[in-house]
């Protein structure tokens, strides 16, 4: 993996984690970190890549867009906010649509575009500690990193509403009953859990976990035909694959797969 300013980036075998490294400014987003992001998403397209961790240095997830880099540039605020969010964007939908499996170890404050990124991954891990706030409206900004894309789906437009209107803040444990979190563990087991469920990700076929998250994409927008069409279409390969040719091979032998 490349050398990244404000990534710490590693890859060990199929799984790359990818740390928010800007601590001292509460892993805020510049323009270095999405533009830099948007390339690590890229990356994260390889064949090898099955499973990317997300998570923040120090005591923050993310808490959002850097406000000074924005207030202070030349191209202006509306200018400099607006290059952000599409790199931001860029980044998040290249990891909505690879095969590779996001999840995001949210291990502090998670804020605007920090909160977007963190729900927008495939499984959201959260240390107790955690806490969840859109914060925009508070800074007169309208939300953005897909968070008028997934909160709806994931809370309802009531509760999406209300998270962007009044700025409310979820505790982790908030968070999980509101449906935005998969699992919330002990702050200091975070990095050791997401290593587990990352691993386990890592240990299926990949296309089999790329074509769960198409079929998900895929699912609010369409009619049930189609739907059902592209299921179809995606088990067929799947078992056309030879992965698929292993795990049915597996399965009958009753053995472990080993998936390439």
């Amino acid at each position: 993996m490349s050398e990244y300013e404000t990534l710490s980036v590693e890859q060990a075998g199929p799984i790359v984690t990818v740390v928010l490294d800007r601590p001292d400014a509460a892993n805020g987003m510049n323009d270095a970190m999405t533009r830099e992001l948007a390339a690590v998403a890229q990356q994260c397209t390889a064949p090898e890549v099955k499973a990317v961790v997300l998570t923040g240095a120090g005591r923050f997830f993310c808490a959002g867009g850097d406000l000074k880099a924005m207030a202070a540039s030349p191209l202006g605020p509306g200018r400099f906010v607006k290059g952000i969010a599409d790199d931001l964007h860029r980044a998040i939908a290249t990891f909505a649509r690879m095969d590779a499996v996001l999840i995001s170890a949210v291990n502090g404050a998670a804020a605007g575009a920090g909160f977007s990124i963190a729900v927008a991954a495939d499984l959201v891990l959260a240390a107790d500690t955690a806490s969840f706030t859109m914060a925009y409206t508070r800074a007169g900004l309208s939300p953005d990193g897909s968070a008028s894309y997934y909160l709806p789906r994931l809370v309802g437009v009531r509760r999406a509403a209300e998270l962007m209107l009044t700025n409310r803040t979820l505790s982790a444990s908030d968070a999980l009953q509101w449906g935005l979190v998969n699992e919330v563990v002990p702050a200091a087991g975070l990095a050791a859990r997401a290593d587990e469920l990352s691993a386990q990700i890592a240990s299926a076929a990949k296309g089999s976990s790329g074509s769960v998250k198409k079929l998900l994409l895929a699912s609010f927008g369409s009619t049930i035909e189609d739907q059902m069409e592209l299921e179809a279409e995606l088990i067929g390969a799947c078992a056309d694959s030879p992965d698929g040719h292993e795990g049915i091979d597996a399965f009958l032998n009753k053995r472990a797969p080993n998936f390439s």
